[in-house]
């Protein structure tokens, strides 16, 4: 074999003006499709929750009303339906409840013998 064969047959890769093709592997395409689709449903998510949110503040103090309310001492047996009877019994228990739990901070809805209640007045 001659000088000049040897040359001819030399590899793709030793071609000085054409870069080799670029191939992409199985995690390649995923990284490359699924990592764009993750981060657009994740700000698609968050900004139908900002959009969608329930709660608004007042835009000014004109907006605000004060809830009503009397404070009421916790006797002993006395459970949150019951206070919640005797205060407002045209309203449904649980709906006094649930404001007694939100005006009083109260976790699990657990009141003590003696303790401070803000009740909403009628």
């Amino acid at each position: 074999m001659s000088a000049s064969t040897a040359a001819s047959t030399s590899t793709p890769l030793s071609r000085p003006g054409k870069p080799p093709r670029l191939r992409l592997t199985r995690r390649g395409r995923i990284v490359l499709i699924g990592l764009p689709l993750v981060l657009l449903a994740a700000v698609v998510l968050s900004l139908a929750g900002l959009l969608n949110s329930p709660a608004k503040a007042a835009d000014n103090a004109s907006g605000l009303t004060v809830t009503p309310t009397v404070s009421v001492t916790v006797q002993p047996g006395e459970s949150l339906w019951a206070i919640a009877g005797q205060v407002d019994p045209d309203r449904d228990p649980r709906d006094v409840i649930a404001d007694i739990v939100l005006l009083n901070d109260l976790q699990a809805g657990r009141v003590m013998p003696g303790q401070q209640l803000f009740v909403p007045n009628k």
